[in-house]
């Protein structure tokens, strides 16, 4: 054929930040085109997302709040996807997190003062998620199961044991029948900023997490080991990396990760269990294209997930001030989300004319 695609050699700094304007740009046009549909002007519509989202004092505020998950778990996906370890059970992790901080605030938080319960809540959070991580970590290297389908199918199994525990034995005796368990002690909350759902220890703890998963893939041996199993897998296991070493522990710190903002949920936001879908407002998928937007390095997901963060933002404004349907925030994620994926496919080849030879 006289066009065809093969790979690119080299890119320069340059073009990488071209291809992820224009992948940028083209998520906006495409979402644009959305709201015409709907008779709505795009230029007035998405001026306004990021208006009520970053120019206003209380929408900064919330656009905060929503990018202290977005970001914690976008740095621990975008370790995993180093490795090519497409990790799509965030969410589970998350709430795995938010079980395992729950039991241990209502049954150890009445006898402990705050700055004990509340480093063992995020100890014991970071655990269940990281458990929950390495489930599918040894399915795929054991057994060869996909982890695109075991990590998404363990969403399904986190999120009906929560609904099982919030309706059946940790069912609060204080909530009138209501699906929730009984709120967490004082001492086992977090306390927020002034006219604000922010809690500054929980920010300080997303930075610092995201920054040093960056120290860790990029000047670490463990990090160069991650990388190389990404790029070449059967190249690691020849220059003598443990594949199964490796793939479990990066993923007890993904899933880890993941369950540190379960913990930063209850404790700073809801300060009991609920369903799955009050304690995470699907920042688990959302966290996706955070890391792709970060460009899979942990430190860049400050950056994507406050971005995201406004989106959410600013698309629950204009979903009440416009009419649109509630999907409308999903269908502008996912869109950003296909064009960064098609511009990381440029990245990585070119399109190349063949002339024909009589």
């Amino acid at each position: 054929m006289p066009i065809q695609i093969v790979p690119r050699e080299k890119t320069t700094p340059g073009f990488n930040v071209l291809i992820l304007l224009l992948s940028l740009l083209s998520g906006l046009i495409a979402v644009g085109i959305i709201f015409l549909t709907y008779g709505i002007n795009p230029f007035f519509a998405i001026f306004e997302i990021f208006r009520s989202s970053f120019g206003s004092s209380f929408g900064f505020k919330e656009t905060l709040t929503k990018a202290i998950p977005l970001i914690l778990i976008g740095s621990g996906l975008a370790l995993a996807y180093k490795a090519k370890f497409w990790n799509i059970g965030a969410e589970s992790q998350l709430l795995w997190g938010a079980i395992a901080a729950t039991w241990v605030g209502l049954n150890w938080g009445p006898f402990m003062p705050g700055y004990v319960i509340l480093p063992l809540m995020f100890i014991a959070g970071f655990m269940g998620g990281a458990i929950w991580g390495i489930i599918p970590a040894v399915f795929k290297v054991k057994f060869g199961i996909n982890e695109v389908i075991s990590t998404l199918m363990l969403n399904y199994i986190a999120a009906e044991f929560v609904k099982f525990l919030v309706v059946g034995p940790w069912k609060g005796a204080t909530k009138y029948g209501y699906p929730y368990t009984d709120d967490l002690p004082e001492q086992a909350i977090l306390k927020l900023l002034n006219m604000s759902r922010i809690s500054l220890p929980l920010l300080i703890l997303a930075v610092a997490v995201a920054l040093i998963l960056s120290f860790i893939v990029y000047r670490t041996r463990f990090g160069y080991e991650v990388r190389v199993i990404g790029e070449n897998s059967e190249a690691g296991k020849y220059a003598g990396i443990d594949f199964f070493r490796t793939t479990v522990l990066m993923m007890a710190i993904s899933g880890g990760v993941a369950g540190l903002a379960g913990v930063g949920e209850l404790t700073a936001i809801h300060h009991h269990l609920s369903y799955p879908e009050t304690i995470s407002a699907g920042y688990g998928f959302t966290a996706i294209i955070v890391a792709w937007l970060g460009r899979l390095n942990p430190a860049f997901s400050i950056l994507s997930g406050l971005f995201f963060a406004g989106i959410i933002v600013g698309g629950d404004a204009i979903q009440m001030s416009m009419g649109l349907p509630a999907t409308t925030v999903n269908v502008f994620n996912g869109l950003i989300l296909v064009f960064l994926i098609m511009g990381d496919f440029l990245l990585s080849h070119r399109v190349q004319y063949k002339r024909r030879i009589r």
